[in-house]
């Protein structure tokens, strides 16, 4: 398969989070890496590979070079995607004639492209085994609800501004009175449980509208959860492409940023700062010494120039589709770019041939956040934002540059196989 193939291919067997990290694990596993559980005692070798997960949503991998380095090269993107979830009771009559789900919205999402979808659900289910409690991902598989809307002829307003409410509106139907109960047999079933043995349940809606390369040139690529599985995904087959340097490679794979990553799993966590920690002990260093040559970039996807509103974007920050990689600024610091990281990635990437733009929003126009800012929270250290362009961004199907994905592994892979020494504040050399 080639790199877009292979990139719709890992989105598809990524409906949630869950099944984000256990894709990207799967993929480590075939490069060498190997689990390392929170829980227990680590042993760090030279030239080892290693990953470790929590909540099975997050998962942080790193190698160990042959070298005493122990700064840092760190990319970090986010596994979760706008979505429904359903609450703990799952099911609820709809007019007497159909059984529907029980949602609320998870992060910020284009609400309409949701509607007259078929949809599926996944997620994960906590089972009682003997005297334990386990966790088990699930998935439907296929088709099994849609959020229909409401005909022209009964809402003549429909096409004007159309604005949802989430506890009228979206909710989904699953079937008829007697599909009741249906569902969670068809999950535990997926999973290889008995129905009565599930305990809880964390589960999404997800389209399994497949993706696509499309246009008169195949010049373009669309598929459900692009923001940010297209970082996820270009920055794992990065790490694993990469030629070992004196550096410690680190993908950090994070959960939650659609929410504000505020969770035991987000960027707002201890979980990128205890993985490093455990990391510098075990070579014997200082964490905070680490620090200062260290480097993060905080992958998620950019806006692109939109076709028929380009007012939109800033006159003189026009990320374009196919463009290649995009530094994000913004005055705020909601992206952490500032000179010296700018200098530095941009510097990566035109030792990879990669083309870099520039985004920043219209100056009245206030921007999303990503995970890098709030990291730097846990972690202090030179940082830039990047992503690829992409249009309809949150939508249930979003669209990108076919060429884009190459970009962002050939920048990544230079990324990994590059160190960065210091030898006062402000002052870098790049390797």
């Amino acid at each position: 398969m080639n790199v877009n193939e292979q990139l719709l291919d890992f989105i598809a067997r990524s409906p949630t989070a869950f099944h984000a990290a256990a894709a990207v694990a799967a993929r480590l596993e075939e490069a060498g890496y190997r689990c390392l559980p929170e829980s227990q005692p680590w042993t760090l070798l030279p030239g080892g590979k290693y990953y470790t997960t929590r909540n099975q949503s997050s998962l942080i991998a790193f190698s160990v070079p042959r070298t005493d380095a122990a700064a840092f090269m760190i990319c970090a993107a986010h596994g979760d995607s706008p979505c429904f979830k359903l609450k703990e009771h799952e099911e609820a009559d709809a007019a007497g004639l159909y059984v529907r789900l029980n949602t609320e919205r998870y992060g910020g999402m284009l609400c309409a492209s949701w509607m007259d979808r078929p949809l599926s659900v996944a997620g994960r289910i906590v089972v009682r085994e003997g005297g334990r409690i386990v966790s088990r991902l699930t998935d439907a598989g296929r088709d099994v609800a849609l959020i229909p809307n409401v005909a022209i002829h009964m809402m003549r307003n429909a096409n004007e501004n159309m604005s949802y409410n989430a506890n009228v509106d979206l909710f989904p139907i699953v079937g008829s009175p007697d599909a009741r109960g249906a569902l969670r047999a068809l999950l535990a079933e997926n999973a290889g449980v008995r129905p009565q043995d599930v305990l809880a349940m964390d589960l999404m809606l997800y389209s399994r509208t497949p993706g696509c390369v499309w246009g008169v040139k195949d010049e373009y690529l669309s598929a459900p959860r692009l923001d940010d599985l297209c970082c996820v995904f270009c920055a794992a087959e990065a790490l694993c492409a990469a030629d070992e340097a004196a550096a410690i490679p680190v993908l950090a794979v994070l959960d939650n940023e659609e929410v504000g990553s505020h969770t035991k799993q987000g960027a707002a966590s201890t979980f990128l700062p205890d993985v490093l920690s455990r990391i510098c002990e075990a070579r014997g260093a200082d964490r905070r010494q680490a620090a200062a040559a260290s480097f993060l970039v905080s992958a998620d996807n950019a806006h692109a120039v939109h076709p028929n509103h380009p007012e939109l974007s800033d006159a003189h920050h026009r990320p374009r589709l196919n463009g290649g990689v995009v530094i994000k600024h913004n005055a705020s610091q909601k992206y952490t770019t500032d000179a010296v990281s700018e200098a530095i990635f941009a510097s990566v990437c035109d030792a990879a041939s990669v083309p870099v733009q520039y985004f920043a929003n219209r100056s009245d126009m206030p921007g999303g956040s990503t995970l890098g800012n709030i990291a730097n929270t846990q972690y202090s250290l030179n940082s830039v934002d990047i992503g690829l362009a992409q249009l309809a961004m949150h939508s249930a199907y979003e669209t990108g540059g076919a060429e884009d994905p190459a970009h962002l592994i050939r920048a990544l892979t230079r990324f990994y196989s590059s160190s960065l020494s210091t030898r006062a504040d402000g002052e870098y050399e790049l390797r």
